[in-house]
């Protein structure tokens, strides 16, 4: 089977590509240890909507806090 070539030559105009996955998730982390570097902040900033970010950032707190709560639960249950 062929798969079609994504290509910016087909992008419209002032689209940038969206990011995948794995970028955001980078970002993301990045972000969080405050090691994100300027370029890749301005590339973050100027791939198209936000919503992408936010909302992976949320997943991130809600995941991260839920995660520290639970160990702070554990360490105190087996050292009562």
């Amino acid at each position: 089977m062929n798969k079609p070539e994504h290509n910016d030559a087909a992008r419209p105009e002032g689209r940038p590509r969206r990011p995948g996955v794995f970028k955001v998730i980078q970002s993301i982390l990045a972000g969080a240890f405050g090691v994100q570097s300027d370029r890749r902040r301005e590339e973050d900033f100027s791939s198209g909507s936000p919503l992408t970010y936010i909302v992976a950032g949320i997943v991130f707190v809600l995941v991260f806090v839920v995660t520290i709560a639970l160990v702070v639960q554990w360490v105190i249950s087996t050292h009562s």
